[in-house]
């Protein structure tokens, strides 16, 4: 009997790739993975600040509403360079795309501030993948984070929907973390709001994956927008003093 591990080889079950969840990817979300993430809030800092996050209520509608916007379009994005990874046109088309989804001009940094780290981070962890690397350390600026995520992805034998989830999860996981150091939350209730938000994740990351398909044009790539955390992204990046770097 294999069951989920597959056929058996030297009296041991061999574990099947697909069954479960491939540890790269829990390495890729860990937010101990050194890709720079722990130093951004996603605009909760600016949302705290401006009195429309307070409590876990309002913590979750905040949560609920970047995971729509920016968390889709950066999923969306993240499964399709994950698609493309061995294709270096491809990655910048859709790193053009992406870039043209972003009007604040802080928050394009910020990504491509991420991106530099992700894929100095990913290098290392997966050095055999040194040509997509090579191509992304070219990019002007670096490369946007969502698409240095799908490439991570891939070389690490994560698939397009994996690479989804778990870039619309952080979309999630980081702004739910600052809110604990910035509000002093519960992090047992936060928690909860997270888990209670898993089912929008999964849903998110399925539309997400689909654009990864062959065939799909980057242009037809999800653009919701986010207007108030672009505006609040300009005005959090002129304080003298701030906790996150956006």
């Amino acid at each position: 009997m294999t069951g989920v591990f597959g056929e058996r080889s030297h009296g041991r079950a061999t574990p099947r790739h697909d069954a479960g969840v491939p540890a790269a990817l829990l390495l890729l979300s860990d937010g101990r993975f050194p890709a720079g993430g722990h130093a951004h809030s996603g605009g909760l800092e600016a949302a705290v600040t401006a009195g429309r996050v307070s409590d876990v209520p309002s913590l979750t509608a905040f949560l609920r509403g970047r995971m729509g916007t920016a968390g889709l379009v950066a999923g969306a994005f993240a499964a399709a360079a994950c698609a493309a990874s061995a294709d270096a046109a491809a990655l910048a088309e859709l790193d053009a795309e992406l870039d043209a989804r972003m009007p604040s001009p802080t928050v394009r940094l910020a990504s491509r501030r991420l991106g530099r780290q992700l894929l100095r981070a990913a290098r290392a962890a997966w050095p055999a993948a040194s040509d997509a690397w090579t191509a992304l350390a070219a990019f002007p600026g670096g490369p946007h984070q969502p698409v240095a995520f799908g490439a991570a992805a891939a070389a690490a034998g994560v698939d397009p929907l994996g690479a989804a989830t778990a870039t619309i999860y952080d979309a999630a996981v980081g702004p739910a973390t600052a809110a604990v150091r910035l509000l002093g939350l519960d992090p047992f209730a936060v928690h909860a709001a997270l888990a209670g938000l898993s089912g929008a994740v999964d849903a998110l990351a399925a539309e997400a994956a689909s654009f990864a398909e062959p065939g799909v044009d980057p242009s037809e790539l999800p653009s919701a927008g986010a207007p108030l955390l672009d505006l609040t992204a300009e005005q959090h990046a002129r304080w003298e003093v701030r906790l996150f770097a956006s």
